[in-house]
C-alpha cells in the first residue's frame, strides 16, 4: 500500500480517526520509540498497540527507522512521517462519528502539547503569537478565508524547506545562532463559531 501524500479517500481518513490511532502519532511526532515503548507509555496491551503500529507503518503515517537487538530479539523503532493532509473532499465524506473522533483526539494532543510549551517558556520570544478573532462572513468570505489559510500553510512549509536548506549547507562547520534548529509548532483553525459568541 503506498504512503499517503493527501488523504482524498474517506476511509483512509476512518483508519486513521481510531482515538489509539492518532494518541500514537502524537506520542512519536518528535521522537522514536517502540511498541513496547508506546505500550507501557499508553497503558495498552503489546499486541493492541503492536497492531496498530503495523496498520499506520502500512498506510504510510509511521517508519521504521532502526532495529536494535535485545534479549535474544529485535526491537523495532519508529518515528512519525510528516501528517498528510486530508482533502476537503475526504473531510466532507466522512460520518460525523468519525470526525467527532478525530477532532476530540487532536484537540486533546493539542491541549496537552500548549500547556507543555507554556510552562516550559514556549510563549516566551517577543515573536510568539496567540490571537483570536471572531469575523462574519458570507459564503464567498469563508471560502477565501479557507484558501488564505491552505495558502499560509505552504508558505509555512516553503519556510521550513529554506531553514533545512541553510542548515545543511553550513555542514560541520559551526551553525551561526540565526540558523540554529528551533522547534516551533503553529496552529491554524477555521470553524463555524456559537451564534451567540462574543469577543473575549
Amino acid at each position: 500500500m503506498r504512503p499517503y501524500q493527501d488523504i482524498t479517500d474517506p476511509s483512509v481518513a476512518k483508519a486513521l480517526a481510531h482515538p489509539l490511532r492518532l494518541r500514537i502519532l502524537a506520542a512519536l511526532e518528535q521522537r522514536t520509540a517502540s511498541p513496547s515503548q508506546l505500550a507501557a507509555e499508553l497503558d495498552v496491551p503489546l499486541e493492541v498497540l503492536s497492531y496498530h503500529v503495523r496498520r499506520l507503518t502500512a498506510l504510510g503515517f509511521l517508519k521504521l527507522v532502526k532495529r536494535v537487538p535485545r534479549r535474544g530479539a529485535v526491537e523495532h523503532y519508529y518515528a512519525a512521517t510528516s501528517k498528510p493532509p486530508i482533502s476537503d473532499q475526504a473531510w466532507g465524506a466522512m460520518p460525523s462519528a468519525v470526525k467527532d473522533a478525530m477532532l476530540g483526539a487532536s484537540l486533546a494532543a493539542l491541549g496537552a502539547h500548549l500547556g507543555e510549551a507554556a510552562a516550559a517558556g514556549g510563549f516566551d520570544p517577543p515573536e510568539a503569537h496567540l490571537g483570536r478573532q471572531l469575523v462574519g462572513l458570507d459564503h464567498q468570505g469563508w471560502s477565501e478565508l479557507a484558501a488564505e489559510l491552505e495558502a499560509c500553510t505552504k508558505r509555512i512549509e516553503a519556510l521550513e524547506r529554506a531553514s533545512d536548506a541553510r542548515r545543511a549547507q553550513a555542514g560541520t562547520e559551526a551553525v551561526p545562532a540565526s540558523q540554529a534548529s528551533e522547534a516551533a509548532t503553529v496552529v491554524m483553525l477555521l470553524f463555524r463559531a456559537v451564534p451567540d459568541a462574543e469577543p473575549a
